[in-house]
């Protein structure tokens, strides 16, 4: 049997393909109902608000995202891991490429039938300025 911190890191890692792949399809059945996704200089938003943002911004960006997982802690039903991500923002239509980086904190909680879905999500994700 696989460790919850297994499934965190498991989960963790098919959510970031989700990210990349732009696949609302596999990413939105990983948040809880009540998720609260927390965006450096946005209102918060839960769950029709990320569909909506997400959806949007696949249509207009090819995203990137590289995240190392830098902690992760189980405490009984609930769990939260700590990564640090990279992200690669280019126009569809073409143009100049954007780089982005942060920090990133993700609250998981355990549901009746052993799976790890995220309730809360909050990055410090802003451009990468070049010396």
């Amino acid at each position: 049997m696989r460790s919850d911190e297994q499934a965190i890191r498991e989960v963790h890692s098919i959510w970031i393909d989700g990210i990349n792949a732009g696949d609302l399809t596999r990413l939105l059945p990983m948040t809880t109902d009540d998720v609260v996704l927390i965006i450096p200089g946005e209102v918060c938003i839960g769950r029709d608000g990320f569909a909506a943002k997400s959806s949007g911004a696949h249509e207009e960006l090819l995203i990137h995202c590289v995240s190392e997982l830098k902690e992760v802690v189980v405490v009984g039903e609930v769990a939260y891991t700590r990564s640090r991500d990279s992200l690669t923002v280019s126009p569809r239509a073409g143009g100049e490429e954007s780089r982005l980086a942060g920090d990133r904190l993700t609250i998981y909680r355990k549901q009746p039938d052993g799976r790890w879905l995220l309730a809360r999500d909050a990055n410090t994700v802003s451009p990468v300025v070049e010396p």
